[in-house]
């Protein structure tokens, strides 16, 4: 990955940015990181119904929820941006173009924070579907599930370590550019848990989705709509990493489970 924005005539070698436009790369990126991470804990409090204002469950005030037709439209329209947005801005052809007009230091913190933008719409618009579709009243099994849910969210900050956090949210990129150094590009590599599954991140997000000892209707279509989107995911990215590592790839796609651990 360049660090570069020009390249001078006069010798083979890009003529590195200046520092001022290093700088405002930094900071750019930095600021699309702290969105993304208020983001990111604000999106388990929402989806667990503890904590912040707002959740899948209980709108803000006290006014009346909205009809169960208008909720359902609002829901879908919110979520179907937040996946044309994360799912398009993914692909190679929109980063080869997006790095046609921008440096492509920034393209992945371009990328996280507009993710990080479209989520934030989704809990300013999100509308409760309060209707219960399941209710665990037990309290030791409801605390279970509880535990199972918390656990999905550990599985995908854990997973998104394994395989370079900072990089994967645009960190590295920028730190790089701001030091002159270039980017080596991300290597094909399976520590951890990706020895057993393909994707233990999505696997995370579903499990966190899930779990939840009160099922409404809202949650319900959450979790339904967003699954869908997730497999959806998982043809794309994978789409992509075959056309990047070829034949390493797709060695390591028959023998590796994509969600769920295989016992033989």
């Amino acid at each position: 990955m360049s660090i570069m924005t020009h390249t001078d005539p006069n010798t083979t070698r890009p003529a590195v940015a200046s520092m001022a436009t290093r700088m405002f790369t930094l900071c750019y990126g930095g600021l699309a990181y702290l969105i993304f991470l208020g983001t990111f804990l604000y999106a388990v409090g929402f989806v667990s119904g503890s904590v912040v204002p707002k959740t899948v469950d209980k709108a803000t005030g006290s006014g009346p929820s909205a009809p169960l037709s208008t909720a359902l439209l609002i829901n879908l329209v919110v979520m179907a941006i937040f996946a044309v947005q994360h799912s398009g801005m993914a692909r190679r052809g929109f980063k080869q173009l997006f790095t046609r007009f921008a440096s492509p230091a920034i393209e992945r913190s371009t990328y996280v924070l507009l993710a990080s933008l479209s989520l934030i719409l989704l809990y300013w618009q999100w509308q409760p579907m309060p209707t219960v579709v399941w209710n665990i009243e037990a309290p030791i099994l409801a605390g279970v599930v509880t535990a199972f849910g918390l656990l999905g969210w550990l599985i995908v900050l854990y997973s998104t370590f394994l395989i370079s956090h900072f990089e994967l949210f645009g960190l590295t990129q920028v730190i790089s550019h701001f030091a002159g150094r270039v980017t080596e590009p991300m290597k094909f590599k399976t520590p951890g848990l990706y020895r057993m599954i393909r994707h233990p991140i999505y696997l995370g997000f579903i499990i966190a989705f899930w779990c939840t000892p009160i099922m409404t209707l809202g949650h319900l279509l959450f979790a339904a709509v967003t699954t869908a989107y997730i497999f959806v995911g998982i043809y794309l990215e994978e789409r992509d990493l075959m056309a990047m590592f070829g034949d390493q790839y797709r060695s390591y796609r028959q023998k590796v489970a994509m969600l769920v651990p295989r016992i033989f």
